[in-house]
């Protein structure tokens, strides 16, 4: 069973900073893609930051600049520093995983995407 669970969020002033963290649990899979993304009440969910194999990272325009992800392959950990926080980026913060698992003798793999249940980060003006 993979499990992912996000720490790190918390309250903060306009201009200020935090660090999010994203632990995996579970084993016998490999993960291609993983990010943050966020919620803000009233809005869709959307894509913040994610990397994947390769090292090839993306950024929502919005937080370009600003905040960087950075990921531990061995460890099977994402983080997301934030910088620079504005009022607008208060959201709930998930952590997304698509996991790839081998089926058979031949190499089959499917995949599935996984989300940590949130954790909050509020920016105050």
């Amino acid at each position: 069973q993979v499990q992912l669970v996000e720490s790190g969020g918390g309250s903060v002033q306009f201009g200020g900073s935090l660090r999010l963290s994203c632990a995996t649990s579970g084993s016998g899979f490999s993960i291609h893609v993983m990010g943050w993304h966020r919620q803000a009440p009233g809005k869709e969910r959307e894509l913040v930051a994610t990397t994947s194999r390769g090292g090839r990272t993306d950024y929502a325009d919005s937080v370009k600049g600003r905040f960087t992800i950075s990921r531990d392959y061995a460890k099977n950990t994402v983080d997301l520093e934030m910088n620079n926080l504005k009022p607008e980026d208060t959201a709930v913060y998930y952590c997304h995983a698509e996991i790839h698992r081998v089926v058979n003798v031949e190499g089959a793999t499917v995949k599935r995407d996984y989300w940590g249940k949130g954790t909050l980060v509020t920016v105050s003006s």
